[in-house]
């Protein structure tokens, strides 16, 4: 008599040596530190002496030893100071990917899909008849003899045009995106923080497009009474600082990026949780935190408008619940014509991923 026999379930031991447990616990704790070894030392000692994490045969001083032969961590000539490597940066963004978007190979084409077959990228399952000027790369030659068998027999086989067919393909397209991050002071503030998974996603991103989509541009700038860009490896350090939001700024320096940028797709994914509350005129600051003032936020609109006609999207990340908050970022998005998410800050890089590798029309 055959049957089902039910267990209890055993988890699978882990099978990571005592070095990449720790190196995984401490890379989180560098993003969470902006970088900074001396205290994320000091809080993976801390957790130690807590939860156990080491033993008699491997301790914290042996992990450290190894971080530094194996490239993980360097001594600063100048200073005497224990910095992080390019090595630790890079483990950082992989590790941000693989939470958030899971893992993920490398393409050496763009893979954004669009609705639209030709000479693209990447067959698909439907074929055409041949036409002057198709790839003989494209031919479909199992498809071409049966035809060929069909229209003119077995016995005195030959092929003619009219028998080819040609695999259809795909074309994908490339994308520049603008990430702006909202480095203010509110990102920190409430008991939430929200600074350190906009930085995770901002990683994570950066490190999906350059492993599989090599033909796309990133470009990462933070905003609180100024904007500036920032590169791909200073994102770790990232650090919210005593700043107003000048949402203003950020958009026009995004504007000013894309706008040289060559690919015909462009768009601004921005994370921010709080209002517009800073404009910069001439070299003075124009600075409101109470409420939503009428001159800074007609400022907004008329970008998100400009970015319109740009044909430049812009989606918003908001990790804030406060329906006043939310109904600015309505108006926002409906003067672009882009896309709005309140997500949070545990599905913000769901959210991300999401729109940025299904391109959907959908408010939410």
């Amino acid at each position: 008599m055959r049957g089902i026999i039910f267990s209890r379930y055993q988890p699978n031991d882990d099978t990571r040596s005592p070095f990449q447990k720790l190196l995984d616990l401490f890379t989180q704790l560098l993003t969470y530190t902006s970088g900074d070894v001396t205290e994320a030392m000091q809080w993976l000692t801390e957790l130690d002496k807590e939860f156990g994490l080491t033993n008699d045969e491997y301790g914290v001083g042996d992990f450290i030893q190894e971080l530094k032969e194996k490239g993980y961590l360097r001594e600063n000539a100048e200073t005497g100071e224990i910095e992080i490597t390019s090595k630790t940066e890079q483990t950082i963004r992989k590790n941000a990917l693989e939470e958030i978007f899971g893992k993920l190979k490398k393409s050496t084409v763009g893979n954004h899909n669009i609705r639209k077959s030709g000479m693209g990228d990447e067959l698909n399952a439907e074929t055409r008849p041949f036409e002057f000027g198709d790839s003989i790369d494209q031919l479909d030659v199992t498809a071409s003899i049966r035809n060929a068998q069909i229209n003119h027999g077995i016995d005195s086989f030959s092929i003619h045009q009219d028998d080819l067919e040609i695999k259809e393909t795909d074309y994908k397209t490339q994308t520049s995106t603008a990430l702006m991050i909202d480095i203010s002071h509110s990102m920190i503030l409430y008991g939430e923080d929200r600074i350190t998974p906009a930085k995770k996603v901002a990683m994570a991103l950066s490190e999906l497009i350059t492993t599989r989509y090599p033909k796309d541009t990133l470009d990462i700038i933070v905003f609180g009474n100024d904007a500036w860009q920032v590169e791909i490896k200073d994102l770790p350090y990232l650090q919210v600082g005593p700043f107003h939001t000048n949402t203003v700024a950020g958009l026009e320096l995004a504007m000013d990026i894309l706008r040289r940028r060559r690919n015909p797709n462009k768009q601004i994914f921005m994370i921010t949780d709080g209002k517009p509350t800073c404009l910069k005129i001439g070299k003075e600051y124009y600075k409101n935190s109470f409420g939503l003032d009428r001159k800074i936020l007609n400022r907004t609109l008329n970008l998100a408008a400009q970015c319109k006609k740009l044909k430049i999207p812009i989606t918003t990340f908001m990790v804030a619940t406060d329906p006043w908050l939310q109904k600015f970022v309505q108006e926002f998005t409906e003067t672009n014509s882009g896309k709005a998410f309140f997500s949070g800050t545990d599905n913000l890089g769901q959210f991300l991923f999401y729109d940025f590798e299904n391109g959907k029309r959908k408010l939410f």
